[in-house]
């Protein structure tokens, strides 16, 4: 079949013709129908500061229809409406029994994994070469090989091209804001960045029925945009002389009920946590920061019960919870197109590329 292949790192994807391997042991091969990009594709092709491993396909945010499954798979078959996820629920480990993580031991995301956890081969391969998976999804192929456990088995009538972007980067903003900060209706929220994953934590305070959600950016621009997903009001940073902390906490009376981090800014970060009220304040991380980062704030912070957490895929378990994001759209309460920004054909994968890099999608 056809997949994207990148060869190089940074250089455009290349159209190539793929072999597929049948699915081993817990694996099942799905035909790919829609596929997002998401900005972890574009770090982990520029390589910026990782080792890459080429040549690779990559893709994780995808809908599709299993084809043929592999021994030991009880729980799919094929013709089944999926989405394959980047980090998986073994349904085992002690992760996987606890009703607080979604944190499998087997199946966490790993990027520099590329291939398959069952005998570390790739199922990919170009006259006999191997190409390398990527988080186990490489979704940027007409058919891929996903280990069972990362493949979320959705309702038939969800139409694939919009419930695609499900599969990442719309579940962690969502529920970061829903299962984690968890805001009360009428309290106040503050989203710091305002890309796909901010946009869906502001999506999620709407839905809570947040009274006020206050948009924090470096790019005035975006607050337009961010108005159909429910921010009331926004901040740029840039604009005032005084940290940003403080010009929350005086336009709030002493700060937000609930903050959520996107931006993967350590500086974010703690005016994420400052900028939450004193006595009930809770700020959730979500922004992946870089490898040296510290996290520095007065412990008096915390003994003023302020409460800081961090989340993994919006806390959602991907077998378990992800059918349920999918309703929650099917019934009208999360709204979907308007995260799409632009529809582009398979072929022309690279236009998608260049859309990210330019801040255009």
């Amino acid at each position: 079949c056809k997949a994207a292949v990148a060869w190089k790192a940074g250089k455009p994807l290349v159209m190539e013709e793929v072999e597929v391997a049948p699915p081993q042991k817990h694996e099942v091969r799905i035909k790919i129908l829609f596929t997002s990009l998401c900005h972890t594709d574009v770090y982990f092709w520029e390589a910026k500061g990782q080792t890459p491993l080429g040549p690779r396909i990559f893709g994780h945010e995808a809908g599709g229809i299993v084809e043929s499954v592999g021994e030991g798979v009880t729980d799919l078959q094929p013709g089944d409406h999926v989405l394959p996820i980047f980090t998986g629920e073994c349904g085992d480990c002690r992760h996987c029994h606890s009703e607080e993580s979604n944190m499998c031991d087997l199946l966490r995301i790993n990027t520099e994994r590329g291939g398959m956890i069952h005998d570390g081969e790739s199922r990919f391969s170009i006259n006999g070469k191997p190409i390398y998976h990527f988080p186990g999804t490489s979704t940027f192929s007409e058919y891929t090989v996903v280990h069972s456990g990362q493949v979320a088995k959705i309702n038939p009538d969800a139409p694939l091209d919009k419930v695609c972007i499900v599969s990442c980067g719309l579940s962690t903003g969502l529920g970061a804001t829903l299962n984690v900060a968890k805001p009360k209706k009428g309290q106040s929220v503050a989203i710091f960045g305002l890309g796909a994953v901010g946009l869906a934590a502001a999506e999620g305070a709407r839905i809570a029925g947040a009274s006020r959600i206050i948009g924090v950016d470096l790019n005035s621009k975006r607050f337009d945009q961010a108005k159909e997903f429910g921010v009331t009001e926004f901040v740029n940073p840039r604009d005032h002389d005084k940290p940003v902390q403080q010009v929350l906490a005086e336009m709030t009376d002493g700060g937000v009920d609930r903050s959520v981090e996107c931006t993967g800014s350590v500086q974010a970060m703690i005016q994420a946590f400052e900028c939450v009220h004193d006595g009930w304040g809770v700020a959730v991380l979500v922004g992946v920061p870089s490898k040296d980062d510290a996290f520095k704030s007065h412990p008096m912070n915390f003994l003023n019960e302020r409460t800081l957490k961090g989340t993994f895929f919006g806390n959602y378990k991907p077998k378990t919870d992800i059918p349920g994001v999918v309703e929650k759209y099917m019934n009208k309460e999360l709204e979907l197109e308007k995260f799409i920004t632009h529809t582009v054909p398979f072929s022309e994968i690279n236009k998608a590329f260049d859309y990210m890099l330019k801040g255009e999608s």
